[in-house]
């Protein structure tokens, strides 16, 4: 059941207390847009679905090993003629193996070993694969700990699921000194407003807020994430299914202790929040206390753990799909192509089947179709106490 008070319930909403006062007693009704956020919220505040979870966005591991092989087959547990084999890579490595949107590198450089990298979609590819060998998150941290494996980028994502934050709101409490921190910086991006070059996802970002230097070990960034579903999918913010999306991104020792801590203690909550409440509280303003005593904001109380289920490590599989190629298909290549076709028609040529008739199909491209064709239990390699 929830136990908040009338003023964390206002704060959660981004309403007063007295709008909320009068919605209760029947002074004013809020529109269908604000009874579902209502509705969305009172269900995931109660109790039975909880307001915030926990994903894996980004890891990158370096295995101190020049046996690609191993790392494959015996920590990721894939299988190794899956993969794609590519002569370019990234951070100075010379190859890569690519399955989906997992790259793992190579260099003839003993020192560099071996790199894997997982972005957003690889971390959700990841999670079907894991699945599939009965593995969790843990289980593979402490596979890599065991290999000695150093820890260069670790994000950890908290997805706030009924909108208990407001971004704007925190952006003008950075602006008016109600962000208590030991950072010295922060940045700040409205909707619509191009957002830091760094971001792969940039066109799509809604508000944006920056805590901390994107050259430090650990800075956090807060989004709209409501605004990027709509952006890339089309989703309206009302139905999306993620309000915001509080990051925490960290590198090297701070990526480090960040996954020894998680293994150890399984306990998310206390990794996740114990970072946050370790760098930033949200106060407000009261000049008649010293700024150390300041109040700590009611929202900024609720999302950091005050009257809310426990966050919980969750996954969110999603196989390897079509989507990217055939998205670059319709967008750079289908205009052409239509044209083209249309000439064809008009001159009595055949241009488009003379040019798929001389196209060869490399094995990168047959492995790719193997990839897209093969299921989730066809690619993992599952040890026997596990079968």
């Amino acid at each position: 059941m929830c136990r908040m008070t009338q003023a964390e319930l206002a704060a959660v909403l981004g309403v007063t207390e007295r709008t909320l006062r009068d919605w209760e007693s029947g002074v004013t009704v809020p529109d269908q847009q604000k009874q579902k956020r209502v509705m969305d919220a009172l269900a995931r505040l109660d109790g039975t679905e909880p307001p915030l979870t926990l994903l894996l966005d980004y890891v990158r591991i370096r295995f101190p090993t020049m046996d690609v092989r191993h790392v494959i087959e015996d920590v990721l547990r894939l299988k190794m003629k899956y993969m794609v084999q590519e002569d370019h890579a990234f951070y100075s490595y010379t190859s890569m193996y690519v399955l989906g949107d997992i790259a793992v590198m190579t260099s003839p450089m003993e020192e560099k070993g071996v790199l894997l990298e997982l972005k957003g979609k690889g971390c959700r590819q990841f999670d079907a694969y894991l699945n599939g060998q009965q593995r969790s998150w843990y289980e593979f941290f402490r596979e890599c700990l065991d290999e000695k494996a150093v820890f260069k980028r670790l994000d950890l994502a908290v997805n706030d699921l009924v909108g208990l934050l407001d971004i704007p709101r925190l952006s003008e409490k950075c602006e008016n000194e109600e962000c208590v921190s030991v950072f010295r910086s922060f940045k700040s991006y409205r909707s619509g407003e191009l957002v830091h070059a760094r971001e792969q996802d940039r066109a799509c970002m809604g508000a944006t807020l920056y805590i901390g230097s994107m050259k430090s070990d650990l800075y956090f960034c807060i989004y709209e994430k409501d605004y990027e579903q709509l952006v890339k999918a089309g989703i309206p913010v009302e139905d999306a299914e993620i309000k915001n999306r509080f990051e925490i991104r960290l590198k090297n020792d701070r990526a480090y202790f960040a996954v020894y801590d998680l293994v150890s203690c399984e306990n998310p909550e206390q990794t996740a929040f114990g970072i946050i409440n370790r760098y930033i509280r949200f106060v407000d303003r009261d000049d008649s206390r010293p700024r150390e005593d300041w109040p700590l904001n009611s929202m900024w109380a609720v999302f950091i753990g005050k009257n809310r289920q426990q966050l919980k490590l969750t996954a969110d599989p999603k196989p390897l799909d079509l989507f990217r190629i055939l998205n670059w298909l319709s967008k750079q290549v289908s205009p052409t192509w239509k044209m083209v076709l249309g000439l064809d028609k008009q001159a009595g040529t055949n241009m488009i089947g003379d040019i798929l008739e001389g196209a060869e199909l490399k094995e990168s491209h047959i492995r790719k179709m193997q990839q897209f064709l093969g299921q989730v239990m066809d690619m993992v390699v599952v040890k026997q106490e596990e079968v």
